[in-house]
This record gives C-alpha cells, structure tokens and sequence, in this order.
C-alpha cells in the first residue's frame, strides 16, 4: 500500500477551472503531478464568481476529473483569487529583539511581520498576502534573513496583498460545498511568479503580466522583493470578442481563428531584411490572406486579410492592454526599475504576435513564462495558461505541511477516532526512519 504526501490546487478562472493534484517524493521533494482536470468555467465573469451553483458545478467536474486521474480523494486544496478588487499596499513593522544575549530568532521574524501585518483597512477587505521586501537590523539595511543575527530593533517593509471579504467568502463556500478545506487563497499573479521568473531576473527588477481570459494580472519585483501587485480588468477573451465583432464571427469562430493564426502568419505582414517597398507590397498581397476552410467554419466568409486581422483588430486590444500596465507603472515610479523587462504568461501569452506587441509598447524586453518545475504528468500542463495552477502547488508546498494519504484508502480516517491514534503515529515515524 504506498503512501505519500499530496498536494492539490484548484485555479478558478474566467475561461478556465483547473484542478491538479501532486505528490511529493519524501527524499528528492520534487512534485511528481498525478492528476489534471480543465474544464470550461461557468458563472464566472472577470475573475470574480456570478452564479455560485455554476461554479460549484464546474469545481465539482473539475475535481472528479483529477481525482479519477490520480487514484484518490483529496480533502483540501489552495485556491487561486484574482479580480479587480485586488489591491496593494507596503508597511513597515518594529520590533524589539526578545531574546536575552539579543540574537535574532524565528519568533523575532514572526514578529516583526505581524507588525507590519497591522494596517488599517476598510472593513470590506482583507490581507491575502504579506511579503517582507527586506530586514533592517538596527542601522543594517538590506538584510534578506536575519535570523541568528545580533541586534537590539528590528524592523521590515512588507508588501500586503488584499482582496474583497466577498469575494473570499464566495470562493470559501464554493469549497466548503465541495468538501474541502481551505489551505489557503493565492493571489493568482502571486502564484504564476514564483514558476516562472528566475531569481536574477527578480533582483534585477522584472515585470510579470500574467493575461487571462477577462483579466491580466500584474506582479512587479524590484530587487528581488514584491514591490506592486494589481489586477487590470481586461484580458485576451477581449481579443476575440474584437475578432467577432469585426469579422462578424461567433465567439466560438473568432476563438478557432485566434488559436488558429501561426508566427508564419504574423511575420508576413512584416517587411522583411532587404526587402524594397514593391517587394513587400506585392508579397504582402499575394499572402495577405487567411484560408478558413480548415476550420469547418460555416459563415459564408471563407477568407480574412491578415492585415486587417493582426493590425486592425487584434494590435490595438494588446496595446490596450500593455498601455493600461505602463500608465499605472509610471505613476508608481517602477517602469524605470525594472530592467529584466516583462515576462508574459496565462492563457493571453499564446497569442501570436503578443510579445513583439509588448515590446514596442512598453520599449522593454519580453519573453513568454512557461512553468517547467515539475515532473509526472506533466505534457498537458506545460504550458503558460497552467502557470497558476503550477505556482499554487509550489506555494503549497513552500507555505505549509502536506497532507499525508493512501493511494488505496485513507487510513488516517480509520484511525482518527481512537485515542491510540497518536501511538500509531509514533510507531509509524520509527519504522519510517529505520527501514529504507
């Protein structure tokens, strides 16, 4: 009967719920993915729920699917949060050394950021998230762990994440409907960071844009640290809404174009390297047109000019989008400071064309983030519309202890109502220890 440590996440999202459970190897604590479930979201609008009972419906389809996949039943998850009530604030926290010969313990850090936890709020809102940027130890600034340090004052800046009580007690339902305990809520930008920068992109100072369907969310570091954070309320689902319109397509037509366009497609509007002006002109109007009959789509237009396709509808919408980040950046000062330039994942990061879009807009280097840390099941979920679902295991697992199952049973539901369970478990550590 083998056993081991799961960890599961549930990414509730406007295009998309996932659901992907993981087991963590107890010598090498890698994540070895044993269940994934996507299915297509119902009654969420914008990143924020509409119809409890859809989502309920969607959560539970999504669930079933991963646990059928992995061979067991999970009792909690960690939960992705995201919306335009999402906001940030930075504090600072004091505190004096406790400790006697002053060395600066745990419990010191503990404390020092729970002070900075106490910010005053509006009665509506709670703190998701609190992220010390760094430790000052009396006059010694810049100090990432000052644990075993010797000081008498310590003091941090935090950044502090907070979302809408609603909304978190929204999704609480959503899985107490479930069966589920909470781990905890994630701030999906939060999440996707920590898969898919590096750290020297993080001290360097780097920008994360992670595009949904209605929403993209914004994480800046600077100096390695969380220095903003931030929803904006469009994403690449407008994109085909704009594709719709102006084609005059179904949702469902102008998504199937959407996926379907290729970097081919988009570099043939692009004069090329030496290319004269007539040249591209009339390369331009010999290959300027998309063949749709590979779609099956059954509107009578049978072909699109790319042109008009790529820089008439679906440019302006990505400016929009990377126009809104870079207007909010400069009046909080961090444009400038972020020289690792931007790093674009989520579903939105697939679309073609978006990276050379982000560039001119913003004039900072782009890349697409893909999230590569895991092993198992792991061909369908390597993608960047899965970097949240990805960050939530690794936060789990960063953030707190496992929960330990049976893939054919949960004993530890057997033996939970006796009052030798806590010998058992005792027992159960020494053989752990001395077998191989």
């Amino acid at each position: 009967m083998a056993r081991q440590s799961i960890i599961s996440a549930i990414d509730l999202g406007t295009d998309k719920c996932v659901t992907l459970i993981a087991g963590i190897d107890a010598q090498t604590h890698h994540l070895n993915v044993m269940g994934v479930a996507a299915v297509p979201s119902r009654g969420v609008r914008k990143s924020q729920i509409v119809d409890l009972e859809q989502v309920i419906s969607t959560m539970t389809e999504s669930l079933d699917a991963a646990e059928r996949m992995a061979g067991l039943e999970i009792s909690s998850s960690y939960f992705s949060i995201s919306g335009a009530h999402i906001a940030c604030q930075n504090s600072r926290g004091v505190v004096a050394v406790a400790a006697p010969n002053q060395e600066i313990v745990l419990e010191d850090v503990d404390r020092v950021i729970e002070a900075a936890r106490a910010v005053s709020l509006p009665a509506d809102r709670e703190i998701l998230h609190v992220v010390p940027h760094d430790f000052t130890v009396d006059s010694q600034e810049g100090i990432k762990d000052p644990v075993g340090m010797t000081g008498i004052r310590l003091e941090t800046e935090a950044h502090i994440i907070t979302g809408m009580g609603t909304a978190i007690r929204n999704l609480t339902k959503c899985a107490q409907d479930l069966g589920l305990e909470v781990d905890g809520f994630v701030f999906s930008g939060f999440a996707s960071a920590d898969v898919v920068l590096s750290e020297t992109e993080k001290e360097l100072g780097v920008l994360l844009i992670d595009i949904g369907a209605g929403t993209t969310s914004v994480c800046a570091f600077i100096d390695g640290a969380l220095s903003y954070s931030g929803v904006f309320p469009v994403g690449a689902r407008h994109i085909t809404q704009d594709i719709a319109l102006g084609c005059r397509l179904s949702l469902d037509d102008a998504e199937k174009i959407k996926l379907f366009l290729t970097e081919d497609d988009f570099m043939t509007i692009k004069p090329r390297a030496g290319e004269s002006k007539d040249e591209f002109k009339k390369r331009k109007a010999k290959e300027d047109h998309l063949d749709l009959s590979k779609l099956n789509i059954t509107d009578k237009t049978q072909s699109l000019s790319k042109s008009t396709l790529f820089e008439g509808i679906m440019v302006p919408r990505m400016k929009e989008i990377f126009t809104l980040i870079g207007k909010e950046l400069k009046q909080k000062n961090i444009l400038s400071d972020i020289p690792a330039g931007l790093v674009i994942t989520g579903g939105g990061a697939e679309t073609i064309g978006i990276v050379e879009v982000a560039k001119r807009t913003l004039n900072l280097p782009a890349r697409v983030g893909v999230p590569l840390q895991l092993q198992g099941l792991i061909e369908d979920i390597q993608k960047p519309s899965f970097s949240t679902s990805v960050g939530l295991l690794l936060y789990g697992q960063k953030h707190s202890g496992v929960k330990v199952v049976s893939t054919s049973f949960n004993i530890k539901s057997v033996f939970q109502n006796f009052k030798f369970g806590h010998m058992f478990n005792g027992i159960k550590s020494i053989f752990k220890s001395i077998l191989p």
